[in-house]
């Protein structure tokens, strides 16, 4: 099992950056780093005007920090 959730991990761990990597630079400058944006940015879900690259990753890094906990749980 440790060892099947190990496997899984890195596997998970190699796709996460992969998909990062793939994404475009966005040039927000401070204000996007930090989310800052104006009230007309605000319409609409926020999930619906996500990649879905972004999607990838959110689901991917889920994933990746369960499969941490996981293992952090069944070696402890």
């Amino acid at each position: 099992m440790k060892m099947v959730l190990g496997i899984a991990h890195i596997i998970l761990c190699v796709a996460l950056i992969s998909v990062v990597m793939l994404q475009h630079r966005k040039q927000g400058g401070f204000s996007g780093i930090f989310g800052g944006g104006t009230q007309s940015d605000m319409s609409g879900s926020q999930w619906q005007r996500f990649t879905g690259l972004t999607k990838t990753t959110v689901v991917l890094s889920a994933l990746f920090m369960v499969t941490s906990i996981v293992l952090v749980i069944i070696s402890g």
